[in-house]
């Protein structure tokens, strides 16, 4: 099989496949099926990361119909603004589009393989057209299974917090790695995805293994949450200590701060945040920082040993005290 005349028909199917079928409606048909005005349907479509394209252009399916409406019928969807309305889809819009980033060559290599596999007596559009659609079925549902499992875990947060609203009170923490911009100049792109996923897999189990969740990995830096001090505890001093087994791997600076936060879509923002993120910057590699509330929740835990520190001056704060935590 040919690389171009693979490449036609990857297109053709998976385009049809992903869309719900070929392109037949412009933004003006889909806001006469659906009910929403075509302002503020394109405003829906930016903020999901999409272009703005002509509002007479055929672009659209009958699955961007569906979704639009569906998305509408929501009760406290609409009884949002736009603005707000918005916002929920810049965040779903951006998880999403780093996913796909990450799937794309997943995708293509598996359907290219279960084509390559398939009957060669069976014509090529058919085969493709099979292990497209089998390759999906697969994705969705995997991709199903896991945010399900995400979800039942975040609800179960969320009823616990009831009556909080939107602010909590959440530790908040940091790790990142050091002297991660020196290493980046050095190491072959192999060799840096390698030093990544060995960060990112352990620290993610040392969050999760001890009672938290990850809020963000960003390059050299991850940020985590528990409900209490003490889970947080447990999970910095994990995090130094099972980075420490793995070989390659640079020294991190850990910190984390307690008190209310905001929380917005997936998010955390607030003084608990910048705190221990200004306490992360000064933390010496191999050492856990915490801030005065967190020292005071843990006060008297014989499980932990914490040593006050001299206040410093980091940006936002003038004078902010730090306390190494340790093992007792």
């Amino acid at each position: 099989m040919s690389d171009p005349e693979m490449t036609e028909l990857l297109q053709r199917s998976l385009e049809e496949a992903l869309l719900g079928g070929p392109r037949r409606y412009t933004r003006t048909q889909v806001a006469e099926q659906s009910g929403v005005p075509a302002a503020e349907s394109r405003r829906l479509w930016t903020a999901l990361g999409f272009p703005a394209n002509d509002d007479e252009s055929v672009d659209f399916t009958q699955t961007d119909i569906t979704s639009v409406t569906n998305f509408r019928s929501m009760k406290v969807v609409a009884a949002s603004d736009i603005r707000q309305q918005a916002a929920a889809a810049r965040t779903i819009g951006q998880g999403m589009a780093r996913l796909a980033e990450w799937q794309a060559d997943l995708v293509l290599a598996e359907i290219k393989a279960r084509a390559s596999a398939a009957d060669p007596a069976i014509p090529l559009a058919e085969r493709v057209t099979a292990a497209t659609e089998s390759t999906l079925a697969s994705i969705e549902q995997v991709q199903s299974y896991v945010w399900r499992r995400h979800l039942a875990a975040a609800a179960a947060r969320s009823v616990e917090a009831a009556g909080e609203g939107s602010t909590r009170t959440l530790a908040v923490g940091f790790a990142d790695m050091v002297g991660f911009t020196r290493l980046t100049r050095h190491l072959h792109p192999d060799e840096l995805s390698t030093l990544l996923e060995a960060f990112e897999s352990t620290t993610t189990a040392a969050i999760t293994d001890n009672g938290g969740w990850v809020i963000k990995n960003v390059g050299d830096e991850v940020m985590f949450a528990a409900e209490t001090a003490e889970t947080a505890a447990r999970i910095a001093l994990a995090i130094q200590e099972s980075t420490m087994l793995v070989g390659g791997t640079p020294e991190l600076r850990v910190a984390f701060a307690y008190g209310e936060v905001l929380q917005r879509f997936g998010d955390l923002y607030g003084s608990v945040v910048n705190i221990a993120a200004r306490l992360t910057g000064v933390a010496r590699p191999g050492n856990v920082l915490i801030d005065d509330a967190a020292a005071d929740a843990l006060d008297g835990n014989s499980d932990f040993a914490i040593r006050h520190l001299r206040s410093v001056r980091v940006r936002g704060f003038n004078r902010l005290r730090p306390h190494r935590l340790r093992h007792a």
